[in-house]
């Protein structure tokens, strides 16, 4: 049932928490004989945790990663029986947020694993993942590094990770060689840590195919309706609707403009919708249809979706308000209370962030706390 607070809403989210487990498990059934796991970080990228994580926990994950030790901390109490991981890793003065909340660290560097094995000394034994840089050159021991310690007679006995996993660079272009050189200096890792489960697959990566999938695969933006592979269609659900509401519908005569630097010019009679949605709420100014250039941008800006139809950003996009022209809807189809979809069923966020010359991932985690969410579909 909606809640007067999101049906008064200036700005909501409308979260399908089906449509959500079921790519989860459609990821999982892609995955092979891996399992995999559920990318949690940014507050489930956008949508919340308290709704996502229940959801996914029930459709079958049981592996869960998260950014740093504050989210996996979050996280814990709504999911007491999940393993949650940390790509973070452990640093001095968090390591009781690890023990406490039955969190596993990703060990990221020689500097983390003495963090690691100093605090095991103190408080017994703990699971780890031990994190290898097969190309990305961002986090993780060289491959070398890791075959030394896998090797090391002096390497302690309480240093006995649970996974080794690397991350892939270019997963999002299936062609590029890169894959398979990472693929290669992964297998190199792996085979020094004999027994221990391996993960290389994100989202992309798993559509790369089986000798990508290890024993754990690791999709984030695809369970959550984002593009994971380039210049392909999406076989994901949408699962997140974003609305705004209509304050006012305006006329515009020919030869007339709008918004800030009056860029956005008529050559028509004109209607225009203002919009309560900014750059405040993640609707980013380089969405706009006119007056902002970005490399890669489209070049006419966003649209949004309004009572069967599309319809086009216009003017900057500006704190808190934005500017669609409604033109081509009947006259008195338009009023002030209305929502416009701004992504979601009819429009992709993938689309929008195209028009802004960014990704679907930085829309969703960019939705901010001023939309009330409701979230549907059984958990």
């Amino acid at each position: 049932m909606l809640s007067s607070e999101f049906l008064s809403a200036s700005n909501r989210l409308t979260i399908d928490l089906n449509a959500l487990a079921d790519n989860w498990r459609s990821m999982n059934a892609r995955s092979g004989k891996a399992r995999a796991a559920a990318v949690l970080k940014a507050d489930a990228y956008g949508l919340g945790i308290e709704g996502a994580a229940p959801a996914l926990y029930a459709a079958g994950a049981r592996d869960f990663f998260v950014a740093n030790a504050e989210e996996g901390a979050d996280l814990r109490p709504l999911l007491p029986e999940a393993r949650i991981y940390i790509l973070a890793g452990m640093w001095p003065g968090n390591e009781p947020m690890f023990f406490d909340n039955d969190l596993v660290p990703v060990i990221n560097s020689e500097e983390q694993l003495a963090v690691f094995m100093a605090a095991l000394s103190e408080r017994g034994d703990h699971p780890c993942v031990l994190h290898v840089d097969t190309g990305m050159n961002r986090l993780g021991l060289s491959v070398e590094e890791a075959v030394a310690l896998a090797n090391d007679p002096a390497r302690p006995a309480s240093f006995s990770p649970v996974l080794i996993m690397s991350h892939l660079a270019c997963a999002d272009d299936p062609d590029n060689p890169l894959n398979g050189y990472q693929l290669n200096r992964f297998r190199e890792a792996t085979a020094a840590f004999e027994g221990v489960d391996a993960s290389l697959a994100n989202s992309g990566g798993v559509f790369l195919g089986s000798d990508y999938h290890f024993d754990l695969t690791r999709p984030g933006i695809a369970v959550y309706g984002g593009e994971a592979v380039n210049d392909v269609a999406n076989p994901m659900k949408p699962v997140v609707t974003a609305e705004a509401r209509i304050l006012q519908v305006r006329t515009v005569a020919s030869g007339g403009h709008a918004s800030y630097g009056a860029s956005a010019r008529f050559n028509r009679d004109s209607r225009i919708a203002t919009v309560a949605v900014g750059y405040a709420d993640g609707y980013h100014r380089s969405v706009s249809g006119g007056g902002v250039t970005l490399r890669q941008a489209t070049p006419s800006g966003a649209f949004g979706f309004l009572h069967g139809q599309k319809v086009p950003h216009v003017g900057r996009v500006t704190m808190d308000l934005s500017l669609f022209d409604v033109t081509d809807l009947p006259e008195n189809a338009v009023r002030a209370g209305d929502y416009i979809e701004l992504f979601g069923r009819h429009i992709a966020v993938d689309d929008v962030a195209r028009a802004g010359g960014t990704i679907g991932y930085e829309m969703l985690t960019s939705l901010g706390h001023r939309y009330e969410r409701h979230y549907v579909g059984a958990v």
